[in-house]
């Protein structure tokens, strides 16, 4: 099984993105299940048409890889965090773009660590409905839902998207280097992804945690909330910034399947499809 049902499957040497499954939830707070995310995309992605019917191209001739799945360090999410820092270095220092499949979102912390070494100057673009801003939560700085704090602490970091967190987040916030638009935002304003990208420039890692969506589109979530974005909100924006900055790796991540509901999993695998179009040009 490799993204795309692709054959014959392409060589890591021939490929421009490099899919890297990593199943793993140890640290999920509400609802488990996200580190059966990564086989579900790829599994929903063997069924998905390669012709992008926006972009009128067939994305997959750029060259996509799929490695197997990053093994899983069970002693805790920093050592886990280390474990794909070094595969996605690998994968960043061969030229190859990194798209990573989570599993659960503290995961995205090794791989902004391994991206950041070559791009020093690197922004993340994070899209949730949570701000992942605790400095420690249940004993751990690299539980999921301090992901942010530490990406913060390391380069630029723009969210969108977010309508929930903490007392302790929002009094870190006003007080932080973190550009946070909510979910609102977007919602309201017409200028708001120009907005959005006036805060990016230069290379950039994407980050998309799938609850950023409406649970009314994206009920396969480990942490639905109310009031979420939607498909052409996402697209909007992901278009606008692919063309207008190096997107160096991207990530999707807290995908929960639900048995018997497929459209969650589809939808997240041409999400993926779609980036790496908008990627290419």
């Amino acid at each position: 099984m490799n993204f795309g049902g692709i054959y014959p499957a392409c060589s890591l040497s021939d490929a421009k993105f490099v899919v890297v499954p990593v199943p793993y939830d140890l640290t999920s707070t509400y609802q488990s299940g996200s580190r059966r995310g990564p086989l579900a995309i790829i599994e929903a992605s063997t069924n998905m048409e390669l012709y992008d019917e926006e972009l009128k191209k067939e994305t997959y001739l750029a060259g996509i890889h799929t490695t197997l799945p990053v093994a899983i360090d069970a002693r805790g999410p920093k050592n886990m965090v280390n474990v794909v820092r070094k595969k996605i270095s690998r994968i960043v220092g061969l030229n190859k773009i990194p798209v990573m499949l989570g599993g659960e979102h503290s995961v995205t912390l090794g791989a902004v660590q391994a991206v950041i070494e070559k791009y020093p100057k690197l922004t993340v673009l994070q899209f949730d409905a949570h701000a992942d801003l605790r400095d420690t939560y249940q004993g751990s700085p690299y539980n999921h839902a301090c992901v942010a704090r530490r990406i913060s602490e390391i380069c630029p970091l723009v969210q969108v998207g977010i309508r929930s967190m903490s007392k302790e987040e929002g009094e870190f916030l006003p007080h932080s280097k973190v550009k946070s638009y909510s979910a609102d935002f977007v919602l309201d304003k017409k200028s708001w992804a120009e907005t959005i990208c006036k805060d990016l420039s230069g290379d950039v890692f994407i980050t998309i945690d799938l609850d950023v969506f409406d649970p009314s589109i994206m009920p396969a979530t480990g942490t639905p909330e109310p009031g979420g974005l939607y498909w052409k909100d996402i697209l909007h924006l992901l278009k606008l910034v692919s063309a207008s900055c190096n997107i160096c790796g991207f990530d999707v991540v807290e995908l929960a399947p639900l048995p018997g509901v497929v459209a969650p999993d589809f939808m997240a695998a041409k999400l993926i499809y779609r980036t790496m179009g908008y990627i290419t040009g």
